[in-house]
This record gives C-alpha cells, sequence and structure tokens, in this order.
C-alpha cells in the first residue's frame, strides 16, 4: 500500500471522493456482491476514505493557519495603541 496518490486519487476533489465513497458503502450495505466484488469495493472505499481525510487535514491546516494568523494581527493592534 503507497502513501502517494495515484494521478487518479490526485484529480479527485473532496467531493467526488465523498460522493464516490457513498456510493461504494451503499452497494456493500446492499450485498449480492461476490467476496471478490466486495475485497475490491473495501479497498477502493479505504482508498477514497484516504483522499477525503487529506482533503479535511489540508482543511484543517487552512483555517489553523487562518486563525492563528487572525490572533497574531489582533495581538499587534492591541499592543499598537498603548
Amino acid at each position: 500500500m503507497t502513501t502517494t496518490p495515484t494521478p487518479g486519487e490526485a484529480a479527485l476533489g473532496y467531493e467526488q471522493a465523498r460522493d464516490e465513497l457513498i456510493e461504494v458503502v451503499r452497494k456493500l450495505e446492499a450485498g449480492g456482491t461476490t467476496l471478490e466484488e466486495s475485497l475490491e469495493l473495501w479497498e477502493r472505499g479505504e482508498e477514497l476514505a484516504k483522499v477525503c481525510r487529506r482533503w479535511l487535514d489540508g482543511a484543517r491546516a487552512r483555517l489553523d493557519a487562518a486563525l492563528a494568523e487572525e490572533g497574531q494581527e489582533a495581538g499587534d493592534a492591541g499592543g499598537a495603541g498603548e
């Protein structure tokens, strides 16, 4: 298993990966697939979950950076008037 996204994974946006993951889960829950098909679906679901996690982690990092920057600006502004 690799941690580097394949070209197809790298091109997937969060919403695309999420929607495909929902479809994979729906198929797994519905049953009626062979063991091999179920394993393939599970593996694809794991890949899609990783793509979603990377997007969410990136969004969290951006939010944290913006909040930290905002906090620094507020601290700088508070000290400037004293």
